[in-house]
């Protein structure tokens, strides 16, 4: 493990050189104190991207991606923090020193970096049997050849051929000093007593990559027409290798997944091969497992937008519709392509050129939900029971959308393609939800939780992850934070001593003080958690906020930090009540309390719109004994509303 003191010294020396990592991969021009230039995570033609070197974060307004050098490098290479925290090490020439680590810690390591070294020799070793070998050229490379794929092609995805020979790779890998104990462990050997052989002779063979590029398993084709035989074998589950949290062709497409802001998901290997061929590379394959969440979350990663292909077989489809209901209960916005009858991904973009095939793609892919009403409408006909059951499948998949507006679209256009009211659709829709919800955080609104509570943090984090519901305090809670990070580490006059004497206490105190006081926590977990690191480290000498959080090796506060502060800043209606004012510093002693006035103004305003609901509906059921106690309730919050009030100068600042 790398000591904490190297990932400082690397994150402190890349994050005040910036500008010098990104132009390695983006063309930037001075703006001012800026640089600029066109965003590498999506297509755009006027420049968005900002790299600020003052404040060593990158910002594009297009997309809204952003954060410091590390998150940059991690971004774009799509790389773990480890192994960009080593690059840019070895860019700045920074010594890498790493921990000490535990007997097991080092045994589990050992054994995993084994594994990917022979995963990688594995692969050089079917590369150079397809190629270099009679056996290979004849059988292997003359069998993609026959189906189509160039030589580029077979070089991008390193292609490969395992020998009919029993042992060839077993033999070879022990007297190049590999063990059988790990070509047993990643698959790539079948050891039982005496008999050792290989798991994929006779096969051709496409290497599974990681994320990052490393090769951690195998698929294999088998060329022989033999019924015993499965077409296709997989490597099994290893230490380096979870096939459902793997996608084929992610390292080679994850870029213009996140360029183009869309993934086409196939089914198998040469389906991406194919597209590839066809200049289309934003494209990844499931390798004929059903679809999970860990998968959907890697692609969820580049781009919230999905086509999924299928070939013209509908029992085949039915049988995976339930897959695709997990990829919109992730938020995703899906569409479905359903090729013509006979053409699978493969064939049908052997024929087309890519222009061709995008053309067709685009103008035949269909939201998904009503592709599956249309589906089960079709199935069901005119049986009352069918289209029952067929209402409450669609339902169900519709509450899964996390998004409470694109639900609302898709009741209206079911409503009509099933010819059912809406009202009956939403009906269904919220039992389903809230039996979803019964065994979750029960609350109407966020319950005041210490913000020192680590457990409680936790449920609440929880419970707005499960809920997915707008915060309605979201700019309020922003300005908050950004006063924290931008001016933390700056000295207030404490509003609450009336020493002239007094030494005040500094912006970020305040403000945790101030929400600590009246146990303000967000429905928003990362608002949580950067309130609750700064409270952690408030007291460190020499703190700097914009510092800390910029360099925060925690990537959601690192990037939420370089989203607040980002954007210069515009003078609000607070700083014009104190005239024309060049430096917000100059007013924090009372723009600081305002802002925080303000969030508690909108808060008290909310749960005063809640009670006096709660109020109408005692008072239509006829609960007196309710209603005198949430009249004391109502008219003590009133007068708290007031009291902010007056702080505010009387009225509210939007």
């Amino acid at each position: 493990m790398i000591d904490h003191g190297t990932i400082e010294r690397v994150m402190e020396t890349s994050n005040s050189q910036i500008v010098d990592v990104v132009s390695e991969f983006v063309s930037l021009k001075r703006r001012g104190i800026n640089y600029i230039g066109n965003c590498p995570f999506h297509n755009e033609k006027t420049p968005s991207f900002i790299v600020s070197p003052h404040k060593g974060i990158y910002k594009c307004f297009g997309c809204g991606k952003g954060g410091n050098a590390v998150n940059f490098l991690m971004d774009h290479d799509q790389v773990s923090f480890v192994d960009a925290i080593k690059y840019l090490g070895k860019k700045f020439n920074i010594h890498i020193e790493e921990e000490e680590v535990s007997p097991e810690q080092l045994k589990k390591k050992n054994e995993r970096e084994s594994m990917l070294v022979l995963s990688e020799y594995a692969n050089k070793f079917f590369i150079k049997k397809l190629h270099e070998t009679d056996e290979g050229k004849s059988v292997g490379l003359s069998y993609f050849r026959s189906r189509g794929f160039r030589d580029d092609i077979i070089s991008k995805f390193e292609l490969g051929y395992s020998p009919e020979r029993r042992d060839a790779l077993t033999v070879d890998s022990q007297k190049q000093g590999y063990k059988l104990e790990y070509l047993e462990k990643t698959g790539l050997s079948i050891v039982r007593d005496d008999y050792k052989a290989d798991r994929f002779r006779g096969r051709v063979m496409f290497p599974i990559h990681s994320l990052a590029g490393k090769v951690i398993a195998f698929g294999g084709r088998i060329l022989k027409s033999d019924a015993k035989t499965a077409k296709y074998m997989n490597s099994p589950e290893s230490q380096i290798y979870h096939k459902s949290r793997v996608l084929y062709g992610i390292f080679q497409a994850k870029q213009e997944i996140s360029r183009q802001d869309r993934c086409y998901l196939v089914e198998g290997y040469t389906d991406v091969l194919s597209f590839h061929q066809s200049s289309i590379h934003n494209v990844v394959a499931s390798s004929g497992t059903a679809l999970t969440v860990d998968q959907i979350r890697l692609i969820a990663r580049f781009t919230k937008n999905v086509t999924i292909i299928y070939d013209g077989d509908p029992a085949g489809i039915k049988a995976s519709l339930r897959g695709i209901d997990l990829v919109l209960a992730e938020g995703m916005n899906v569409k479905v392509l359903l090729l013509p009858e006979g053409e699978d991904p493969d064939s049908f973009a052997k024929a087309r050129t890519g222009d061709e095939l995008v053309q067709y793609i685009d103008t035949h892919q269909t939201d998904f939900i009503k592709f599956k009403t249309s589906l089960l409408l079709e199935d069901a006909k005119n049986d009352p029971i069918k289209r029952a059951q067929l209402i409450q499948d669609i339902v169900r998949t519709i509450s899964t959308i996390p998004d409470s507006i694109i639900r609302s679209v898709y009741v209206k256009e079911c409503s009509n393609l099933l010819k059912v009211e809406e009202q009956v659709l939403n009906g269904e829709i919220g039992k389903l939800q809230q039996k979803k919800q019964a065994g979750s955080f029960n609350r109407s609104r966020p319950t005041p939780v210490d913000l020192q509570h680590a457990a409680d943090l936790q449920q609440a984090a929880e419970y707005a992850a499960a809920q997915v519901v707008q915060n309605p305090f979201e700019l309020e809670e922003r300005e908050v934070l950004r006063c924290l990070v931008k001016h933390g580490e700056v000295m207030l006059k404490d509003p609450t001593s009336k020493e002239e004497s007094d030494s005040g206490i500094t912006v970020g105190q305040y403000i945790i003080n101030e929400l600590k006081q009246d146990d303000l926590l967000s429905v928003n977990p990362v608002y949580n958690k950067m309130m609750e690191r700064y409270d952690e480290v408030a007291a460190n000498e020499g703190l700097v906020a914009l510092k800390f959080f910029v360099n925060n090796q925690d990537v959601e506060l690192s990037q939420l930090a370089s989203d607040l502060v980002g954007r210069e800043h515009v003078l609000s209606k607070i700083h014009a009540k104190f005239g024309v004012v060049t430096y917000e510093e100059e007013v924090l002693h009372e723009l600081v309390p305002k802002v925080v006035a303000e969030l508690k103004w909108k808060k008290v305003k909310v749960l005063l719109e809640e009670k006096r609901q709660a109020f109408r509906k005692l008072e239509e059921a006829g609960q007196m004994d309710g209603l005198m106690e949430l009249m004391q309730e109502l008219t003590t919050w009133q007068q708290v509303l007031a009291h902010i009030s007056r702080e505010l100068g009387g009225r509210t600042i939007v």
